[in-house]
């Protein structure tokens, strides 16, 4: 079956339908990871979008449900160049196809992934629309593309209640913004008693539980839409306890310090991207996926330092609050898909939580 994939500024990309067969307009954005699409798929952080995979055969080995970082898969839509026909893997327990099916989620594949991701970098991320109508009219189509925006995201993809995972280390308060699985293993790897919040949790629940230590995660969306979370992110920063933010958490924490947030032009997405350690020069290879970014400019030199840059394109990739043990983080230290470089990172959150005892 024909598909299209029509951009808000009118370009058109027609290709086969596979997945489930479904109209959805999303953000159109390009990963650049070479595996790891099920955990891709099911990232909370692509909530509302749609994702163009710069790797040109995905599927080839398959769907292993452990691998999957939440129980849904999130994104509207899955952009690809080929799918391919058959899936190789000791551990496979189905295929991609059936799989975005039973999700009921569109793909597209059989398109110039290539050209369409060099569209998404000159021109920036663009929304677009998933169809398989081939009468559609395109005037229509593009106002209708051009309203589309991802909103109320991380009330979307929170848990709904609390979560407990027991151990016999460090108590852990999780809040959940549209956290991955990964991050909440890293933690329970260590020995960690994890208890996972829902985002909107107030400071005074979490704070009343008497954590050694606190974890904010990733998640999707503006982050300025979160006022009610930077509020009581502003109560748990004048805490004492140690606190380690990745993604959407790190860059609300900064909020919640006065600090400014942009969108940027087509974000970081994939798990080849290098951040340098300012202190040390090292340089780590990490996994990211984010389209909004922590201005360096709007930084209260004497509430935060840089702690990692973007050596791409030099963007704040973390911070160190001075005088507080709190380490924000913009890339993904559990990976998951992608490189396990900086998981060191989980360890210095253990020491903070020891050095606080």
């Amino acid at each position: 079956m024909k598909a299209f994939l029509i951009l808000e500024d009118g370009q058109i990309f027609e290709g086969q339908s596979f997945g489930a067969v479904k109209e959805t307009v999303c953000e159109v954005v390009f990963n650049t990871s070479m595996t790891g699409y099920l955990e891709v798929l099911t990232d909370p952080s692509y909530q509302g979008q749609g994702i163009v995979m710069t790797y040109p055969l995905i599927g080839n080995y398959g769907i292993c449900y452990e691998d999957m970082e939440s129980d849904r898969v999130w994104p509207s839509a899955f952009i690809v160049r080929e799918v391919s026909r058959f899936s190789s893997n000791f551990r496979r327990e189905g295929d991609l196809d059936a799989f975005l099916k039973d999700q009921n989620v569109p793909g597209i594949c059989g398109i110039d992934t290539r050209a369409l991701t060099k569209i998404l970098r000159e021109k920036g991320t663009m929304n677009g629309m998933l169809t398989t109508d081939e009468n559609f009219d395109i005037e229509e189509v593009k106002t209708q593309i051009k309203a589309y925006r991802v909103k109320d995201a991380v009330k979307t993809v929170t848990c709904k209640e609390m979560r407990h995972y027991e151990g016999s280390g460090y108590k852990v308060a999780l809040l959940d913004l549209g956290t991955k699985k990964n991050i909440e293993q890293c933690l329970v790897d260590r020995g960690c008693d994890v208890t996972v919040y829902p985002a909107y949790t107030t400071a005074e629940t979490i704070l009343n539980a008497n954590p050694d230590g606190i974890m904010l995660s990733n998640g999707p969306g503006d982050p300025k839409e979160c006022v009610e979370v930077i509020e009581e992110l502003k109560k748990l920063y004048n805490t004492d306890i140690p606190i380690f933010a990745i993604c959407l958490g790190h860059q609300l924490m900064a909020l919640a310090n006065g600090a400014d947030t942009e969108k940027m032009k087509y974000g970081h997405r994939g798990g080849n991207h290098p951040v340098k350690d300012v202190k040390t020069g090292k340089v780590y290879i990490s996994s990211q996926n984010h389209g909004y970014v922590v201005k360096e400019g709007s930084i209260d030199r004497d509430i935060a330092e840089v702690a990692f840059l973007n050596v791409n394109d030099q963007t704040v990739e973390g911070l160190h609050y001075l005088n507080k043990n709190i380490l924000t983080v913009q890339f993904h230290p559990e990976a998951c898909p992608g490189p396990v470089d900086s998981n060191f990172l989980f360890d210095e959150f253990m020491n903070m939580m020891e050095v606080s005892k």
